[in-house]
């Protein structure tokens, strides 16, 4: 699969690489000079192309290639940056799957479709609703929610729950291999 990333930080090379591996084929655009002779160096995989380019102009991402992309992913730090790309991708180049990263939470409510967003990512977002979970659980385990309001909103997250009990009032919420969200109780039950 061909996967256009716009932005070379951080968060756009870990994507970069980790899709690498699975063998897709991955353009990086990166605007800044300095950030692309840095990527080259550390990014040595025959999958992944990186082009100067500014994701924000039609005849940049022309020159880049990106028409015959299966999937571009938006990753700059910046909100506006990212909803134009997404919209570019989609209404110039009829991009089949577009991925936007939100920087700030309080713009969430636009990566919509409108914008040609398929899928947001918000990890402030992602990690508000994760500790919400846990707060959610524990009420209803201590008696001090009821589980018929608790279920909905737990159908609708986006990761599965599994809450167990730990030692000493430790409740656990397991979002995945390497992360944890840990709400401690007092005698009272109470989050503390």
């Amino acid at each position: 699969m061909k996967i256009v990333i716009a932005g070379g930080g951080s968060v756009g090379v870990a994507i970069a690489t980790d899709l690498a591996e699975r063998n897709h084929d991955i353009i990086i655009l990166e605007q800044s000079g300095d950030a692309i002779a840095k990527l080259r160096e550390h990014i040595q995989s025959p999958n992944v192309k990186i082009e100067q380019c500014d994701a924000c102009e039609v005849k940049s991402l022309a020159r880049a290639g990106i028409q015959s992309a299966d999937v571009m992913i938006a990753a700059t730090g910046d909100d506006e940056d990212n909803l134009v790309v997404s919209w570019l991708a989609r209404s110039q180049f009829g991009i089949g799957r577009v991925i936007a990263r939100v920087n700030n939470s309080r713009n969430n409510w636009l990566f919509n479709e409108a914008w040609g967003v398929d899928v947001a990512v918000s990890i402030p977002t992602l990690i508000t609703s994760l500790v919400d979970e846990v707060v959610e659980v524990v009420l209803v385990e201590h008696g001090q929610g009821d589980v018929d309001d608790l279920l909905p909103g737990l159908l609708d997250r986006v990761l599965p729950l599994h809450v167990r009990r730990g030692d000493e009032g430790v409740h656990h919420r397991h979002v995945g291999v390497e992360a944890r969200v840990d709400v401690r109780l007092d005698d009272a039950g109470q989050a503390a």
